[in-house]
């Protein structure tokens, strides 16, 4: 059974940077492509990082040239680093298999708050 705890939200005003990270549990985590989703309240939750299983990496227009996700299988750790904040990346950050049909039992997230 795979458990995907993500920590390192917090409030930043805009222009700020933020480290997420994902700690995942459960085998053959490294035969899955990883991704970065988000979710502000009443939205849909929107895809924004992948990382596939060669390392290989794309990213939502959203958050392209800004944020960069990474992963360390040794440790089942995926990470998230997310420079020039900007207010509208406010949201709920979550960690899952990519794409989401894959996804395993999602995790509680952790919020980022971007404002001054």
């Amino acid at each position: 059974q795979v458990q995907l705890v993500e920590s390192g939200g917090g409030l930043v005003q805009p222009g700020g940077s933020l480290r997420l990270s994902c700690a995942a549990s459960g085998s053959f985590f490294s035969l899955y492509a990883m991704g970065w989703y988000r979710q502000d309240p009443g939205k849909q939750r929107e895809s924004i990082a992948i990382i596939f299983n060669d390392g290989s990496t794309n990213y939502a227009d959203s958050v392209k040239g800004r944020f960069t996700i990474s992963r360390d299988n040794a440790k089942k750790m995926v990470y998230l680093q997310m420079n020039s904040l900007k207010p509208e990346d406010t949201a709920v950050y979550y960690c899952n298999r990519n794409p989401a049909s894959l996804a395993a039992a999602w995790g509680q997230g952790t919020l980022v708050t971007v404002s001054s």
